[in-house]
C-alpha cells in the first residue's frame, strides 16, 4: 500500500519547521489508518500545515465555529456510501501545528505523537467516520484511533 499513497504537502505557517521527519510521520499516520481500515486502493491526500489564525478562519467559514481547532478534514470521497465512485482523491487535511504543540504540552506527550494522532483522526474522517453524530459513533472512532496509535507504537490515553 505504501507505494499506492501519494501525499501532497503545503506549508502555510511559519511557527514550526516542517522537517522531512515530520512529513514521514504524517505519511506513516495516514498509511497506518488506511491499512487498519483495509483500504487497499491507490489514493491521494493533501496535507496543509497551518497556524491557529488560519485554521480559525477555516473553522468559522466551513463549520461556523468561531475558534481555532487542531485539525480539519475535507473528504472528497464518501467511504461509507459512495465507494464505487472513488476517483483516487480521499480529501484534504488541514493541521494547525501551533494547536498541535499547545495540545501536546497540555496532554503531556510529544508534539510528534499529537501530530500523528491528529492525522489518524483526520484520515478516519476522510474515510467517512464522524464522532459528532452520536455517542456510539464517538466511541467507535475513539476505539479505532486508539488501536491505530497502538499499532504505530504511540498509544494515546483518553479521559
Amino acid at each position: 500500500m505504501a507505494n499506492r499513497l501519494k501525499i501532497y504537502f503545503c506549508n502555510e505557517q511559519d511557527k514550526r519547521e516542517i522537517s522531512y521527519r515530520l512529513k514521514i510521520l504524517v505519511r506513516a499516520s495516514v498509511l497506518a489508518t488506511l491499512e487498519y481500515e483495509a483500504f487497499d486502493r491507490a489514493c491521494e491526500v493533501s496535507v496543509t500545515f497551518t497556524d491557529n489564525e488560519k485554521i480559525h478562519e477555516l473553522n468559522l467559514r466551513f463549520r461556523n465555529v468561531d475558534r481555532p481547532t487542531d485539525v480539519l478534514s475535507f473528504p472528497l470521497f464518501d467511504g461509507q456510501n459512495g465507494g464505487d465512485e472513488f476517483d483516487g482523491m480521499l480529501g484534504d487535511i488541514v493541521l494547525s501545528l501551533e494547536k498541535a504543540k499547545e495540545q501536546a504540552d497540555e496532554y503531556g506527550h510529544s508534539f510528534e505523537r499529537e501530530v500523528a494522532f491528529l492525522c489518524v483522526h483526520s484520515t478516519l474522517h476522510l474515510l467517512g467516520y464522524d464522532h459528532e453524530t452520536g455517542e456510539d459513533d464517538e466511541a467507535d472512532m475513539r476505539r479505532r484511533q486508539s488501536e491505530i496509535m497502538e499499532m504505530m507504537g504511540l498509544s494515546v490515553k483518553h479521559d
